[in-house]
């Protein structure tokens, strides 16, 4: 099973971006898939998730500002970022919960929101 996130990179304080998150492999449709992210020398935490009948979940630092939602190709979420803000710079993981495969992590991608 593979967990590949793109999309991610440099934008300016205000800016928007979009990253996606595909899962590949022997797995039957995700229970649940999410976004987090990690500052350096922070811990990891939670963005926003999506589970399987489409709810969602955000952290206070992203509601009103970023959506999670579902592709069109099955195991595939996007986050969309908009009024991205300095702290909102980190490396962003998706996490993905299937069925008897259990969970996976994908390597990350960087998010660096210039002042």
């Amino acid at each position: 099973v593979q967990v590949a996130e793109s999309g991610g990179g440099l934008v300016q304080a205000g800016g928007s971006l979009r990253l996606s998150c595909a899962a590949s492999g022997y797995i039957l449709g995700f229970n649940r898939m999410a976004w987090y992210r990690q500052a350096p020398g922070k811990q990891r935490e939670l963005v926003a998730l999506i589970m399987s009948g489409g709810s969602t979940t955000y952290a206070e630092s992203a509601k009103g500002r970023f959506t999670i939602s579902r592709g069109n190709a099955e195991n595939m979420v996007y986050l969309q970022m908009n009024s991205l803000k300095p702290e909102d710079t980190a490396v962003y993981y998706c996490n993905a919960y299937f069925p008897i495969s259990g969970e996976y992590w994908g390597q990350g991608t960087q998010v660096t929101v210039s002042s």
